[in-house]
C-alpha cells in the first residue's frame, strides 16, 4: 500500500507562484514514475505533468509547459511541482499520483496509476 501526501497549496494572484509536494511512503519510491493531475470545478480530472524514476525524462501538458517544473528527490520520497506566472485559469484540486508499475515511462493517462494523494487546493485571483 502507498501513501501519498500532498503540501503547498493555497491562494496566490495571478502572475504569482507556488509550490506543491508530495511525499510518498509503502514503496519503492525511486522505482516509479510520478505525475501530478488537476481538477478543476464541474471539470474532469487532467493531466499537469509527469516524471521518469529517475527524473531524466519529463512530461508536460501544452497548458502548462514551460509555466510548471516538475522535480523529484528520491532521497526524499518527494516528487514537486513548482509553479510560476499564475492563471486563474490553473485554479484547481491538484493531486500527484503514483504509477501503478515500476520501471515504467512516464504517462499522461491516468489509467497508469494507482495509488492517489488526498489533492491539495490552488486558487489563482485575478
Amino acid at each position: 500500500q502507498v501513501q501519498l501526501v500532498e503540501s503547498g497549496g493555497g491562494l496566490v494572484q495571478a502572475g504569482g507562484s507556488l509550490r506543491l509536494s508530495c511525499v510518498a511512503s509503502g514503496r519503492t519510491f525511486s522505482s516509479y514514475a510520478m505525475g501530478w493531475f488537476r481538477q478543476a470545478p464541474g471539470k474532469e480530472r487532467d493531466f499537469v505533468a509527469a516524471i521518469s524514476r529517475s527524473g531524466v525524462l519529463t512530461d508536460y501538458a501544452d497548458s502548462v509547459k514551460g509555466r510548471f517544473t516538475i522535480s523529484r528527490d528520491n532521497a526524499k520520497n518527494t516528487v514537486s511541482l513548482q509553479m510560476n506566472s499564475l492563471k486563474p485559469e490553473d485554479t484547481a484540486v491538484y493531486y500527484c499520483a503514483f504509477s501503478n508499475k515500476p520501471y515504467q515511462r512516464p504517462s499522461r493517462s491516468e489509467s497508469e496509476y494507482n495509488y492517489w494523494g488526498q489533492g491539495t487546493q490552488v486558487t489563482v485571483s485575478s
